[in-house]
């Protein structure tokens, strides 16, 4: 099992690329399954959640290859197994994703109930109330969700997907994906409006689905008899980038970040900006500098386009070295605070109150063995142990690799000083 040392504090200097999307190319992935033929991602990134994608691609019969040039090629012309197996579908969330599209061109999958992080409890109803407004008949069987469109194939309807968290990504990833080819018209209310979600419609236009009102919380699909591969270029990951952003920040130095769109963070750097960065639009990305005091700032998640809630761990670590006294609250996942307690033990003054966290600032964060709990809490850890005076070592970096594609070698360009050890 890897862990990482990390010597700070460091100053970073220098440009660093932002990969492609996760949370774009893993829709996209099962979107591949509505076409026959081979869908190629040039940019799909080399992570731990896409080869777990991968694996289930494969379970199913579908071919997949992956070459350094023209990047993941997925022929989906054979599906001779669409079951989405326990072994494969617990390790991520993103499983999920096959259940419309198997659903729409098959008439019937059977999928496990996902996994993940441990980040609290994400459920799957609202993902299966929109296939059922489908036509779908759906059981629970024996943890698996097993579904089969009626005889006449799914058919159009007017659907509302608003939860008591707002709307969501992944339900409303699904949804559009079988109402592509269902018959008739489809209309999405209270639709996710991410990036990753109008990505994803985007490429369904290219492939011959017929979606507009892209972006916006009011999706109208026109079904289509089917659709044609394509090759799809993901946009960049803007919670990598907002990591990096962090980095340049409490590491008090300046980064110039490659292949991101701000015009997707404005909430970020709306918040960075508060807290004293300089944040400019570069060609292809940003620049990225914070020399100075690191300002207290309140920060409350939220759907797009607020604050992302994948984000909120990586701007504590920032906010714990603040000059007073901040307030973040979680209003996406609210037991997403495991975090808090690693991070107290680099001495960072945090307190929960219910679905919020005190961070009271302190001068500086101290090196300490700690532990990541999930994806994006294993990236606050790495940030705070870039800024803290010692040698900070960070367990379970498996987690760090479901979502970052080599981190470690990214930031160790710009000035940081990283080691993986296998222990």
């Amino acid at each position: 099992m890897d862990i990482f040392e990390i010597d700070g504090p460091v100053k970073l200097s220098g440009s660093i690329d932002v990969a492609g999307s996760k949370n774009a190319a893993l829709p996209v992935m099962a979107a591949a399954l509505l076409a026959a033929g081979e869908t190629v991602i040039p940019n799909a990134p080399n992570l731990a959640d896409i080869r777990s994608f991968e694996t289930l691609l494969t379970s199913l019969g579908v071919s997949v290859r992956r070459d350094d040039k023209h990047g993941l090629h997925i022929d989906a012309t054979t599906i001779d197994n669409p079951v989405g197996e326990y072994d494969i579908v617990r390790k991520m969330r993103a499983g999920i994703c096959i259940l419309g599209p198997l659903l729409a061109r098959l008439g019937k999958v059977k999928v496990s109930m996902p996994g993940g992080c441990a980040i609290g409890d994400r459920p799957v109803d609202i993902h299966l109330r929109g296939l059922k407004a489908l036509g779908a008949r759906i059981n629970l069987e024996n943890g698996y969700i097993v579904a089969e469109a009626p005889s006449g194939g799914l058919r159009g309807a007017q659907i509302f997907l608003g939860g008591p968290f707002g709307s969501t990504v992944l339900g409303t990833d699904n949804v559009m994906m079988a109402a592509t080819l269902a018959k008739g018209t489809t209309i999405i209310e209270s639709a996710a409006c991410e990036p990753e979600v109008a990505d994803l419609a985007n490429c369904l236009n290219a492939m011959g689905a017929k979606i507009s009102g892209i972006g916006s919380p009011r999706l109208t699909i026109e079904g289509v008899r089917e659709l044609s591969p394509v090759s799809w270029p993901v946009i960049g990951d803007r919670i990598e980038a907002g990591t990096f952003m962090v980095a340049a920040a409490i590491t008090q130095s300046r980064l110039q970040i490659r292949n991101c769109d701000i015009n997707n963070m404005i909430a970020v750097v709306d918040r960075l900006r508060c807290i004293g960065a300089v944040v400019e639009a570069a060609d292809g990305g940003c620049d990225v500098a914070l020399h100075g005091p690191i300002r207290p700032a309140d920060i409350t998640t939220q759907p797009y386009p607020g604050f992302p809630t994948d984000l909120q761990a990586q701007f504590m670590a920032l906010l714990s070295l603040a000059d007073g006294n901040s307030v973040i609250t979680e209003k996406i996942y609210p037991d997403r605070f495991m975090h808090v307690a690693e991070m107290n033990r680099m001495a960072a003054n945090l307190r929960k109150e219910g679905p919020s966290v005190i961070v009271a600032g302190v001068e500086k964060l101290i090196a300490a063995p700690v532990m990541a709990s999930d994806l994006r809490a294993s990236a606050a850890l790495v940030l705070a142990g870039m800024a803290a005076t010692g040698t900070t070592v960070v367990q379970r970096v498996y987690h760090i690799d479901r979502g970052y594609d080599k981190i470690e070698q990214k930031l160790n360009a710009v000035g940081a000083k990283i080691r993986r050890i296998d222990v």
